[in-house]
């Protein structure tokens, strides 16, 4: 995997006129008109600096000054944006495109100074309106490679385009209605209780993932154990932790956070709590776990 070493977050401005995402390095401190995102993988940096991310923001995001330049509204651009689900070779390649990017900016900037990025992006959109290019144009080019920026951007939203399966060619009124059905796509994956965490390590660490099985093909390990009429699952953290210490006082064996939450009624929005529950009853020294093939599974202490 490519990191940015130097790198604690990717930042957008708040309010200006090209949608421009870069790497902050770690000697600089945001202040309220950038938007900080806590990444450091160039995979999201390549995500969010495409054309598919670009017009989901512009759409959602508000307006402001006389130029009427766009806002990047964090609740409407970032929370509710459908992130791709790529390969492992789709991913890799929009993290090198997203360093390349990146760094080809930022060297850019070192050897001259003078260079902005607005002026780079202002060059940019006339390249890619297919404007004619008079004398200033030209050495302004020349100096800030704008063409070589141009290149890399249609490289990553070729990659980030295959990343979502759709083709290259989508207008913006078509890119925007797949985001939309693909956003209600994930509302609805969460209701049922799958969430696709952005950093589950720090998101969401301990969770136990059951891959879901193919209709009469079970496992005995990813089995649910559903009780002939499932409890209510209680509201203060002090009766939750006691009504999970009582199912596994009353039934036998080793059970997984999915099994638990299959106990309960209406607890598929609580998977997280329930984890909790258990990683705190297993603190208290009241269940003990252990984790085989890549699940964790959790029984009572005394046996």
């Amino acid at each position: 995997m490519i990191y940015n070493s130097f790198a604690i977050a990717i930042a957008t401005v708040e309010t200006a006129k090209h949608r421009v995402f870069i790497f902050l390095d770690n000697d600089v401190v945001p202040d309220n008109k950038l938007i900080a995102i806590a990444f450091d993988d160039a995979y999201f940096l390549g995500i969010l600096s495409s054309k598919i991310h670009v017009v989901w923001a512009l759409a959602a995001g508000g307006w402001l000054g006389v130029g009427n330049d766009p806002v990047y509204v964090k609740t409407k651009c970032f929370d509710p944006f459908p992130f791709p689900d790529p390969t492992d070779t789709q991913k890799q390649t929009i993290r090198e495109l997203g360093e390349r990017l990146d760094s080809h900016r930022k060297r850019v900037q070192a050897t001259h100074p003078e260079v902005t990025i607005t002026g780079m992006y202002n060059l940019l959109e006339q390249l890619r309106q297919g404007e004619p290019l008079d004398d200033k144009d030209k050495a302004f080019n020349q100096k800030a490679l704008v063409s070589t920026l141009k290149q890399i951007h249609d490289e990553l939203d070729a990659a980030v385009f295959a990343a979502y399966g759709w083709e290259p060619t989508l207008t913006d009124d078509q890119i925007l209605e797949n985001l939309v059905t693909l956003n209600a796509q994930r509302a609805e994956e969460e209701r049922n209780g799958h969430i696709r965490w952005l950093r589950p390590d720090y998101q969401n660490p301990g969770e136990t993932y059951v891959q879901p099985t193919l209709e009469g093909i079970t496992t005995e390990t990813e089995t649910a154990i559903t009780p002939t009429e499932q409890q209510p699952f209680p509201k203060t953290l002090k009766e939750q932790l006691w009504a999970i210490r009582d199912l596994f006082r009353t039934q036998s064996g080793e059970w997984t956070a999915a099994q638990v939450t299959a106990h309960f009624k209406a607890a598929s929005r609580k998977q997280k709590v329930i984890l909790d529950c258990l990683e705190s009853l297993e603190d208290l020294g009241i269940l003990l776990s252990h984790t085989e093939n890549g699940m964790t599974f959790w029984h009572l202490a005394e046996l």
